[in-house]
């Protein structure tokens, strides 16, 4: 069975990730997969849009962490992840996003969700530092943000009325309604829709440089060994011991943007 299955509707490639027994958590085989079907998505004569969904009750429940601990992640290069496609990709999701699941529905230029999906940005259970950048991305106000970067979770509800959805409906929908966005797409000339994407996604707001390398310092300040403690007792079913910090007093030691040149 493919971890990851394809479709084609037309002009339309449906991309469904397929370890349902996983929550079609992405392990080294999926990404690697991931990899090759987008990059043989952009150069294709064939497709101009692509949907991405997932199999069972999960779209993507991030990171297969009982694997990584074992084999790492794959450094295929991704044009979907770098954001390099010139094809606009409409995100199916039908269940769980949590973690790396919520990055791929974020890197999705369109997106439709069941009534029964649940987001979260996971980065503050396995990281030194929350997820602070995809409230921004998002253009989310300051306390929906920094509710994001602190792994709260989100009901497709919630996420559909502050704007992160385009579509709410009910999971029977879900495919039908994808593809009648992406049908849409198919009207607009060529180049229209290519240069559109293209600018859409250049002003989007983000992280500044200087903002990026103040992330790149706090990823380093505090116990490095919280990082696999985390996904080991994840893994093990039992609750963390955490450090927190190698030195206490470096709690009271943060990194600013005044400490980063520019």
């Amino acid at each position: 069975m493919a971890v990851v299955e394809t479709e084609q509707h037309g002009q339309v490639l449906v991309v469904r990730l397929n370890r349902p027994e996983r929550l079609n958590a992405m392990n080294r085989e999926l990404r690697q997969e991931m990899a090759r079907i987008w990059t043989d998505f952009r150069t294709s004569a064939e497709f101009e849009v692509g949907i991405l969904t997932g199999t069972g009750r999960g779209f993507c429940a991030g990171e297969d962490m009982k694997e990584s601990l074992a084999d790492g992640e794959s450094e295929q290069p991704d044009p979907f992840m770098s954001l390099e496609l010139e094809k606009p990709v409409i995100g199916a999701v039908n269940g769980f996003a949590m973690g790396g699941g919520f990055m791929l529905v974020e890197r999705t230029d369109l997106r439709v969700a069941s009534t029964n999906a649940v987001f979260e940005v996971s980065e503050v259970k396995r990281w030194l530092l929350g997820g602070c950048d995809h409230g921004a991305i998002a253009n989310m106000p300051y306390p929906v943000a920094m509710e994001m970067a602190l792994g709260y979770r989100f009901t497709a509800q919630r996420f559909y009325e502050l704007g992160f959805l385009n579509r709410l409906v009910e999971p029977d929908e879900l495919m039908p309604t994808a593809l009648e966005m992406a049908r849409h797409l198919l009207t607009l000339p060529p180049a229209a829709r290519v240069n559109t994407v293209h600018m859409m996604r250049q002003v989007r707001p983000g992280l500044t440089a200087r903002q990026q390398e103040l992330a790149r310092a706090l990823h380093q300040h505090g116990a490095l060994s919280d990082r696999m403690e985390s996904r080991a007792a994840f893994t093990e079913k039992r609750a963390p011991v955490w450090k927190g910090w190698d030195d206490p007093g470096d709690r009271y030691r943060m990194p600013t943007l005044a400490d980063i040149p520019g």
